[in-house]
């Protein structure tokens, strides 16, 4: 037999370890489910990653799910580790927009979005806000938009650096207002609003995770928000969206979703996929992800098919943005 083995190789191996524990019944006592979450501990991702954890425990009959971070490059080191391992639905990935910006921010990157991962299903989306520092000289949408005109090659737009949410939704504001601006990249979301908040910069577009708060102390502006449809909390329910505000099309929010390496059995990947279904519609988890601003998916963009197709429209809207920026993760 261990000659037999030696014989093998590194992907019949794989192979053979993922018919195994497909015999044995998924998920096998004892046996711990990993996420891979390609940021660091205690961002959105993280949080939505650990909700998700604890409500997929219960329909995988209490399986062990653990997070594990493995952040860099733009989410593609984690998102790596994902695709390079054993194919056998204990090795998970969750991943934001990033995993649509990843194919053009990373040059070179390792793996094929689009081939080396079996796609589970969407989680969540995020909407975003555009706010401003408290002492700008604009107090709606309109007056900002004759600020940024009189103002043009001395505006900073600060993001939380280089791939993150608000990096990419500054970029997509540029690109739809024709309108350059200094970016300002920082090392996370809280020095980048420590600065807006203090006036070193000018503007900010991020998430609801990070924004409402602030908005509701009055310690930003707000002028606008980044979904189809204006947002129901109390703190942004007079915000317009922008594309009511002139953008034509402009939507943008930061979605998650679950993937699985390539090759993992399909009668596990429904276990997964069931899974993930009856997390979506448990009622803590949809609590937890309201108070984090987040909108849980309840459309076919939880199945795997559509899940895909939907990831494959998003590179395709944000390639020729991010080549036009000419700025890289890598």
């Amino acid at each position: 037999m261990k000659q037999i083995l030696k014989t093998l190789t590194p992907v019949a191996l794989l192979a053979l370890a993922a018919f195994g524990a497909h015999a044995q019944g998924y998920p096998a006592a004892g046996k711990v489910v990993t996420i891979v979450v390609p940021f660091s501990a205690g961002g959105p991702t993280d949080r939505v990653a650990r909700d998700l954890a604890e409500a997929m425990r219960k329909p995988m009959g209490g399986a062990t799910i653990v997070v594990d971070n493995a952040a860099g490059a733009g989410g593609s080191i984690g998102a790596n580790k994902v695709a390079k391992a054993n194919p056998d639905g204990y090795t998970l990935l969750m991943h934001h927009i990033g995993m649509a910006t990843m194919p053009t921010l990373v040059r070179n990157i390792p793996f094929k979005v689009d081939s080396d991962f079996e796609y589970l299903g969407l989680v969540n989306e995020v909407p975003m806000t555009l706010i401003g520092r408290p002492t700008l000289e604009a107090g709606n949408y309109k007056s900002l938009m004759s600020w940024i005109d009189k103002n043009k090659g001395k505006i900073n737009l600060g993001n939380a650096g280089v791939g993150s949410a608000s990096h990419l939704c500054g970029l997509l504001f540029q690109n739809a207002l024709k309108v350059d601006m200094t970016p300002v990249p920082y090392k996370g979301t809280g020095p980048a609003m420590t600065d807006l908040i203090g006036g070193q910069i000018d503007l900010m577009c991020d998430q609801t995770t990070n924004t409402t708060s602030q908005i509701e102390a009055k310690k930003v502006q707000a002028y606008a928000v980044t979904t189809s449809k204006r947002l129901p909390t109390p703190a942004l329910k007079d915000l317009p969206t922008l594309q009511e505000s002139g953008l034509a099309n402009f939507q943008v929010t930061i979605w998650h979703g679950l993937y699985a390496p390539k090759g993992t059995p399909a009668d596990v990947q429904k276990k997964l996929n069931d899974a993930l279904k009856a997390a979506l519609k448990d009622p803590d988890f949809i609590k937890k992800q309201e108070g984090l601003g987040a909108i849980v998916v309840a459309d076919k963009r939880v199945d795997a098919a559509e899940h895909k197709k939907f990831v494959a429209a998003e590179i395709t809207k944000w390639s020729p943005i991010i080549k036009a920026a000419g700025v890289y993760a890598d």
